[in-house]
């Protein structure tokens, strides 16, 4: 029902910023939460951000909370992730996901993810 197209990543400085867009199709989009998920090589895939249905609600991993920043525009089907004061260890693959299930922290619990967009910090 939904399909997710990442963009924006690249290559940036340690202190850097990328933001990131998750552009979705269908017209079910404003229906879902959607969350921020990172997996670096060979690390279990971690939840980063979940954003409400119409963004009035957001919430983030220690890691990132201060730094990073997830918001959405229904009106054009795309959900963001503002990364500033960028760390090596933030070096993954970054995925959107729309929350089908009740636990947002949980991967199993979003059923349409995108392909991916990579992330690469350097010191």
């Amino acid at each position: 029902q939904v399909q997710l197209v990442e963009s924006g990543g690249g290559l940036a400085q340690a202190g850097g910023s990328l933001r990131l867009s998750c552009a979705a199709s269908g017209r079910t989009f404003s229906e879902y939460p959607m969350g921020w998920f990172r997996q670096a090589p060979g690390k279990e895939r971690e939840f980063v951000a979940v954003i409400s249905e119409g963004g009035g609600s957001t919430l983030y991993t220690d890691s990132v909370k201060g730094r990073f920043t997830i918001s959405r525009d229904n009106a054009k089907n795309t959900v963001y992730l503002q990364m500033n004061n960028l760390k090596p260890e933030d070096t993954a693959v970054y995925y959107c996901a729309a929350l089908t299930g009740s636990s947002w922290r949980d991967s199993g619990d979003y059923d349409y993810w995108g392909q991916g967009t990579q992330v690469t910090v350097s010191s």
